[in-house]
């Protein structure tokens, strides 16, 4: 069996912040008199959103995902402005593998990752929504994801 080895997309994220920062400084400026409720509602919306984009295009960084099962772990590495954190965590702390989902068909945002369900009963998001994996939007994909993890997991 293979390393498995997997990159978020970084430059997504920050489109996605800008587009958020844009729309907030628009809201700013569009409701910035404060006439009735309303406009203070517009306004204050701007301002989250503004923040929101803001903080975003601070944290904006790479996630890269190992799955090793000669060694038997996941190693998870966040890798932003302020420097690199990672987690590990070894096959036998994984109870379950599930798929989780977020969005909506509606509104056409759909995510899909991998759920951990860990020994000690906390979860942990693989491939996580948001950081924009390349086929996380395909629930087919993810299954197959979800497949080779369990794969290597009886392996």
């Amino acid at each position: 069996m293979n390393i498995w080895t997997a990159q978020s997309n970084p430059t997504k994220q920050t489109l996605a912040a800008w587009f958020l920062t844009a729309m907030g400084g628009v809201l700013l400026y569009a409701f910035r008199h404060f006439s009735n409720l309303n406009t203070k509602a517009g306004f204050l919306l701007g301002l989250f959103l503004l923040v929101l984009g803001v903080w975003g295009l601070l944290a904006t960084g790479t996630q890269t995902i190992t799955i090793d099962p000669k060694r038997r772990r996941i190693t998870v590495a966040d890798t932003t402005r302020f420097g690199t954190k990672e987690r590990v965590i070894r096959f036998d702390e994984i109870t379950h593998v599930g798929i989780g989902y977020l969005g909506k068909k509606s509104n056409f945002v759909e995510w899909y990752y991998l759920s951990l369900t860990l020994r000690d009963g906390k979860r942990f998001a693989l491939f996580a929504p948001g950081r924009f994996y390349d086929g996380a939007s395909n629930r087919a994909n993810v299954e197959g994801w979800r497949d080779r993890l369990e794969g290597y997991l009886r392996g």
